[in-house]
């Protein structure tokens, strides 16, 4: 089973672009897309049939929101996390298939002057006691934009950058909760080395000169550890600031 995850950064544009065209390329099973940006009827289906769609929109039209594309229908779908505080902005959404809970998840940003810092903290410990609650039915895999490089090796400029959003000690905390709770970061469990960035600024020619961050993950249950096969960085599919993960599942 291949699973996809990309943040397009806007469904609408980048269905303009490549989209269609990635999508026939790759053949995912199931692509969670974060950063839609748009509710389902302002997207023409010009994706295959064979895909089920199921949306999460905010509240506030044109910002954040999560879609799965799925070849196999779930036994269920479930947006948000059931907490007034985290639900309105589109973040989460859960499918549960008949060996594990796939969850999406669009991560909030801290902010350039880390006014949402705070927030970002609830977030985390928050998220994490609702994946911890669906693991105790079946195994997880989730998969996003996190919104934090955990260690250095995960950006170009470390050093440069303990402070700032997606690189505080605060952010990697979080993520380090995570790994202690349990989940595995499936891309470190093939490649070890650095150079592997998923976003890149749009500014001073970042993507072509590889200064980037790795910021979208695959996270799974230890328990899917023997049934993971695979995991992958689509740093060639443009169409976005961020390029695609995946992993493969024999499940």
């Amino acid at each position: 089973m291949k699973l996809i995850s990309w943040n397009v950064n806007g469904l609408r544009a980048v269905l303009k672009k490549n989209f269609l065209e990635f999508l026939d390329a790759e053949k995912p099973d199931v692509l969670c897309l974060q950063e839609t940006k748009c509710t389902p009827d302002q997207v023409e289906q010009l994706w295959p049939a064979k895909y089920t769609t199921y949306w999460n929109s905010a509240e506030k039209k044109g910002y954040s929101g999560t879609a799965i594309f799925t070849k196999t229908r779930p036994l269920k779908v479930k947006p948000h996390i059931g907490m007034a505080e985290h639900d309105k902005e589109g973040r989460v959404l859960t499918a549960e298939y008949d060996n594990f809970f796939l969850v999406n998840v669009y991560v909030p940003n801290s902010k350039r002057e880390l006014t949402r810092l705070a927030y970002r903290q609830q977030w985390d410990k928050d998220f994490l006691t609702y994946l911890k609650k669906l693991e105790k039915k079946k195994p997880v895999v989730w998969c996003g934009d996190l919104n934090v490089a955990h260690k250095e090796i995960d950006l170009t400029n470390p050093k440069a950058n303990v402070n700032n959003h997606g690189f505080t000690p605060e952010e990697r905390a979080g993520f380090d909760a995570v790994v202690n709770a349990g989940f595995i970061d499936t891309f470190r469990e093939f490649e070890t080395g650095g150079g592997h960035y998923t976003w890149w600024s749009q500014m001073s020619n970042a993507r072509a000169r590889n200064v980037g961050w790795r910021i979208d993950y695959f996270l799974t249950s230890a328990a899917l550890r023997p049934n993971l096969k695979r995991a992958f960085i689509r740093p060639s599919v443009t169409g976005s600031d961020h390029c695609p993960v995946g992993i493969e599942l024999s499940i």
